[in-house]
C-alpha cells in the first residue's frame, strides 16, 4: 500500500454501517417555514399590542367621563374586527404565495418534459457549483430524472427554494391567525371583564404576557430568552403610552 506520508487512506463506509449511523441521528427541528408558525406569533404579538393600544387611548379619551363601558367595548371590537382582519389578510397573502409557487413548479415540470436533456445539465452544473465530481455530479442528475416528478421535486428545491408537497396551507395559516390574534387580544380585555375600571391591570397583565410570548419565540431564535421578552415589552408599553397619549389630547380637544 502507498500513501502519501501524514495522510490518511480513505476507506468507503459500507451501506449498511451508513444506514446504521444515519438511523442514529434522531434529532429534531422545529417547524420555521410551514404555514402555522409565522401567523400565529404575529398574531398573538398583534393581538395583545394592538389591543392593548387601542384600549389605552379609548380610556385616555374616555378619562373624562370616568366610564369604562366604553372601553370594554373597543376592546371587544378590537378584538372581533381585528381577528377576522388578520385571517383574511393571512388567507389572501399564503394563498396567493402558494399559487405563484404552483405556477413556476408547473413551468418547471414542462421545462422537464420539453427539454430533459438541458434540465439534466442544469441540475448537474448546479450539483457541481455545491462541489460534486462533474462524473458524480451528471450520474446523479441522471437517477434523479429518471422519474419526472422527482426531477421537479428536486429542481423545485434547488432552483425555487420550495417543497411541492410541502406549501403552505392559506387555510391552515388563516386559522392560526385568526386564533393567537383573538387569544392575545383578548388578555387586555380580561380585568375589564372581571369588573376593573383602572387601565393599568389591563396593560400589567399585557406587558407580561409580551413578555412571555417574546421569551418562548427566542428559543427557536439565537437571541436570548430575555431579550427577547424584554423587546416584546418595550414595543408594547411603547405603543399603549402613545395612544394613551393621542387618547388624552384627542378626548380633551372633543370633551372641552
Amino acid at each position: 500500500m502507498n500513501c502519501q506520508p501524514g495522510l490518511a487512506r480513505f476507506v468507503p463506509m459500507p451501506t449498511e454501517a451508513l444506514s446504521h449511523a444515519a438511523h442514529g441521528i434522531q434529532h429534531e427541528h422545529p417547524d420555521v417555514t410551514g404555514g402555522w408558525l409565522r401567523p400565529a406569533v404575529f398574531g398573538a404579538m398583534d393581538g395583545l399590542v394592538s389591543n392593548v393600544a387601542l384600549i389605552a387611548g379609548m380610556a385616555g379619551g374616555t378619562r373624562h367621563l370616568g366610564d369604562s363601558s366604553a372601553v370594554l367595548l373597543a376592546g371587544i371590537a378590537g378584538l372581533v374586527g381585528g381577528a377576522f382582519s388578520m385571517a383574511t389578510g393571512e388567507y389572501i397573502s399564503v394563498a396567493s404565495q402558494s399559487e405563484a409557487a404552483e405556477r413556476e413548479i408547473d413551468k418547471e415540470r414542462r421545462e422537464i418534459i420539453r427539454n430533459p436533456i438541458g434540465e439534466t445539465a442544469e441540475l448537474a452544473a448546479m450539483y457541481v457549483a455545491k462541489g460534486l465530481d462533474r462524473k458524480l455530479a451528471a450520474e446523479v442528475a441522471r437517477q434523479i430524472h429518471e422519474d419526472v416528478e422527482n426531477a421537479v421535486a428536486v429542481h423545485a428545491r434547488e432552483e425555487l427554494g420550495v417543497d411541492p408537497e410541502d406549501l403552505a396551507s392559506p387555510r391552515l395559516a388563516a386559522a392560526s391567525s385568526f386564533l393567537s390574534f383573538a387569544l392575545g387580544a383578548v388578555v387586555p380585555l380580561v380585568p375589564y371583564l372581571l369588573g376593573s375600571t383602572s387601565l393599568v391591570p389591563a396593560v400589567a397583565l399585557t406587558l407580561v404576557a409580551l413578555f412571555v410570548c417574546g421569551a418562548v419565540v427566542a428559543k427557536v431564535t439565537t437571541r436570548p430568552w430575555w431579550y427577547g421578552g424584554l423587546r416584546q415589552v418595550l414595543m408594547g408599553a411603547g405603543s399603549a403610552a402613545v395612544t394613551y397619549g393621542f387618547g388624552l389630547l384627542v378626548g380633551g380637544a372633543v370633551g372641552g
